[in-house]
């Protein structure tokens, strides 16, 4: 049966508020390093007692909570996408102890920062452009961190019990959280480890839920990474760990028989893996296609547990795409096989595979809608 596609998207002109942010973006691009140090330097000056909800190495925290509210406001008039961005980054901000009376604060210095370095375009039509967009965006996240209180907690605790250094700089970690944790396969969360308070970074749960309630996360060491390498490095059976809530839409539709094209890179194979798990568990006979790639033979850590799983399961197949062999990065790698039209497709990796296999996917003709990632450190709108 052919797959319907979908219509061409309808191209809206731009709001005037819109075109004005867009207008503050480009003016602040150049100096944007400027506006990141000015913003925490009136915040921290103004409003001090919000100091200790950042860590207290910045570096770490750096740029992320001005690009994400400035990557918000940039895309003010794409409201599902805005919305559903918005309430996540609200429920995961309740972990920092972020409460409704602060918004209005980091306000204030956004709008301070922005009014000093885009001063050549900078008037009063401007500003009311920027506060009715940080009033609509700062709602969204006040709205959904109230909902999420009366549902779950701001973190959980959770206890190393197994740590399996697959390779010098790649672990395979196994939590125990304190209380139950809900999420589904192909989510991420945050973690923060005893060693670097306040820091948090995102990981892939690495499997399907579990009927024991352990959570697999896979982690590599990357330079400089305060988490990846405390995790890898430090982290031993009997530590005591924190977990956001989770996060992320890279999850199985289980209302349609399509089949499953995945690509996963390094540690990317984790939600793979959880996905192929999540259409065991639905007993659905579904085409699953998983490419496993990595630069070297050394990096396909998890090879052995997938090819176990495509024994287990004759609608699976696991295929390792390694660089140094083939010369063919992994998003090239999948026009080698098909066709695709029958297939929804999730990527998960580095930022730049992601990016790459995107654009490979939509050039072999699988429509956007039916293209899942998470790019979890910022909001990507692909195409734009």
């Amino acid at each position: 049966m052919p797959v319907q596609r979908s219509a061409p998207p309808v191209v809206e002109e731009a709001s005037p508020d819109a075109l004005v942010i867009r207008g503050t973006m480009a003016e602040i691009a150049p100096v944007a390093d400027k506006v990141t140090s000015y913003f925490y330097a009136l915040l921290f000056v103004r409003h001090p007692e919000l100091r200790p909800m950042f860590p207290p190495a910045m570096d770490a925290q750096r740029d992320r909570l001005l690009k994400a509210l400035l990557t918000a406001a940039e895309h003010i008039d794409n409201k599902p996408v805005l919305v559903d961005y918005l309430q996540n980054l609200g429920r995961g901000h309740r972990k920092y102890g972020t409460r409704a009376e602060h918004y209005p604060a980091v306000g204030e210095c956004l709008i301070g920062a922005l009014s000093k370095y885009a001063s050549a375009i900078w008037n009063p039509e401007t500003e009311a452009a920027w506060v009715r967009a940080y009033t609509t965006i700062s709602q969204v996240m006040i709205d959904a961190a109230a909902a999420d209180e009366l549902r779950a907690p701001a973190w959980w605790h959770a206890e190393v019990v197994t740590h399996d250094l697959r390779t010098p700089d790649v672990a395979v970690v196994t939590v125990r959280p304190d209380q139950p944790y809900p999420f589904l396969a192909g989510q991420y969360t945050s973690v923060e480890t005893p060693w670097w308070p306040r820091v948090w970074r995102h990981y892939s749960f690495a499997s399907a839920p579990r009927s024991d309630g352990l959570l697999t996360f896979h982690v590599k060491a990357v330079p400089a990474g305060w988490v990846s390498n405390a995790l890898v490095h430090r982290a031993r059976p009997g530590d005591v760990i924190r977990l956001g809530p989770p996060a992320g839409s890279m999850t199985v539709d289980h209302t349609t028989d399509n089949g499953l094209l995945c690509l996963g890179g390094g540690t990317g194979i984790a939600p793979i893996k959880a996905l192929v798990e999540d259409v065991a568990e639905h007993g659905r006979r579904r085409q699953v296609e998983v490419f496993y790639g990595a630069r070297t033979d050394h990096d396909l850590y998890d090879i052995d547990t997938m090819l176990r799983l495509q024994q287990s399961h004759p609608w699976l197949s696991v295929r390792a795409i390694i660089d140094q062999l083939a010369h063919l990065q992994l998003p090239d790698a999948i026009r080698e096989y098909g066709p695709w039209n029958e297939y929804d497709a999730y990527i998960s990796g580095p930022p730049g595979m992601i990016r790459s296999g995107v654009h490979a996917l939509r050039d072999i003709g699988i429509p956007s809608d039916r293209i899942r990632h998470d790019s979890v450190e910022e909001l990507v709108v692909v195409g734009n």
